[in-house]
């Protein structure tokens, strides 16, 4: 295996990739006594048109189905439910969807050498039937709805309708009741055939665990899967523009709620590598909204803001700066948040001090297994490697650069989507 020093954070990554393409990661705690184990692959619910391997015509198949496999890997073919087999060892497993992924994990402190192959066992033997399938639709759907009436889940759903014209993360990761109906075990054979393939999926296991019986097993249980070569994810064809500017709709919430989506086109930042040009975004979004933010001071004093969260949304072509907040003036907190991305005063102190804020959490973050795992994992989604430096990187970003990058934001390109309680619109 590879050795990779995770520089600055005491950590050693060890990699090697299969044969057939299979990433293979192993970072050792031997100061724990617990292990977690990965076994992920690139396939998440933006995909949902695609041209088969050995095959000329794309083929769409409905939204949710990531989702809905990931469901169905659990019903094997022997009638054994995995989530009992682990739990007999006292051993943790869950699975969960992304936009961008879709993994299945372990994590506990005994039967390290049986739970990986199991998990691997189980992840590589799916088992469909026209039967199972239309039971799942029936749970799922239960699922979608539940969801649905969640105020949160109705404004993020509202407000990536509105940012989105036709990219599937403007769909909800589960997909909706009538689109999980048309789902059929041929259309979930043809997704597993295709984005469960060795080289699309990667294993990650940290924590305390023997590494060369890990390996031998993984080759032992992996070896002799091929790929299906050739397989090409259709282009989706997104207008630079936000779908609506605004839209105001009511809920069964007692403060309003707003979202707010700025859609930035990475065409027009520059020629950046992927890990700096998030970094510099993140750094932008947290100098002006963070925790310790001159922003977040003077509304909360102002008592405009109640609570408040942001994210970047990362697509191809796209990253979108996502805020969710609730408030009792959502049309103050609006317009002080527009103010303050198109003003975007931007001063040193404040980037070198943020700076050696995220190095020292990226250093602590270390000595946790589920925190390295958490970074690991976004890394091999996101860039599709172990980033060995991304202490150095941060250290490296500088001040004009980001000014740079922040000066070809289009700072009108902003949908705001709220959320007024049923009785009274504010």
């Amino acid at each position: 295996m590879k050795k990779v020093n995770l520089k600055n954070l005491d950590l050693t990554a060890y990699t090697e990739t299969l044969d057939n393409g299979l990433d293979v990661i192993f970072i050792p705690f031997l100061d724990k006594k617990n292990y977690f184990i990965s076994y992920a692959t690139r396939f998440g619910s933006v995909i949902t048109s695609f041209t088969p391997g050995g095959e000329k015509k794309a083929k769409k198949v409905p939204d949710g189905i990531a989702h809905f496999l990931e469901h169905k890997m659990f019903e094997q073919e022997s009638g054994e439910d995995p989530f009992t087999y682990f739990s007999k060892s006292g051993t943790g497993s869950n699975a969960s969807t992304s936009y961008d992924s879709t993994q299945y994990i372990c994590y506990g402190t005994k039967n390290f050498v049986d739970n990986l192959r199991y998990l691997i066992q189980f992840v590589n033997h799916p088992y469909y039937t026209d039967e199972n399938v239309e039971k799942e639709k029936g749970i799922i759907a239960e699922e979608i709805k539940m969801y649905a009436d969640l105020p949160d889940m109705q404004l993020e759903t509202k407000l990536r309708e509105n940012i989105y014209h036709v990219h599937p993360r403007r769909v909800d990761i589960a997909g909706s009741v009538e689109e999980i109906n048309k789902i059929t075990k041929e259309d979930l054979y043809l997704c597993y055939h295709n984005f469960y393939s060795p080289n699309n999926m990667f294993i990650l296991i940290v924590g305390n665990f023997p590494m060369e019986e890990a390996l031998e097993v993984i080759h032992q249980e992996i070896d002799s899967r091929e790929n299906l070569e050739n397989v090409e994810v259709s282009p989706i064809k997104e207008k630079k523009s936000v779908r609506r500017k605004e839209e105001v709709f009511t809920g069964d919430i007692q403060v309003p709620k707003i979202g707010m989506g700025l859609k930035v086109a990475v065409s027009d930042l520059g020629d950046y590598d992927d890990l700096e040009l998030d970094l510099y975004l993140m750094m932008f979004s947290t100098m002006l909204l963070g925790s310790s933010s001159l922003f977040r001071e003077n509304a909360r004093s102002e008592k405009i803001l109640n609570n408040f969260y942001f994210d970047w949304d990362n697509t191809e072509n796209y990253k979108t700066l996502m805020i969710i907040a609730t408030s009792n003036h959502p049309s103050k907190l609006i317009s002080a948040l527009k103010k303050e991305l198109s003003e975007h005063r931007l001063d040193e102190a404040t980037f070198e001090r943020m700076k050696k804020v995220w190095i020292a959490n990226e250093v602590k973050m270390a000595d946790y297994i589920d925190s390295t795992v958490n970074n690991v994992y976004d890394d091999m989604i996101r860039y599709h490697k172990v980033i060995p430096n991304k202490v150095d990187v941060i250290r490296g970003m500088s001040i004009k650069k980001l000014e740079k990058i922040v000066s070809k934001i289009d700072f009108d390109n902003i949908s705001v989507v709220t959320m007024n309680p049923q009785e009274e619109i504010l």
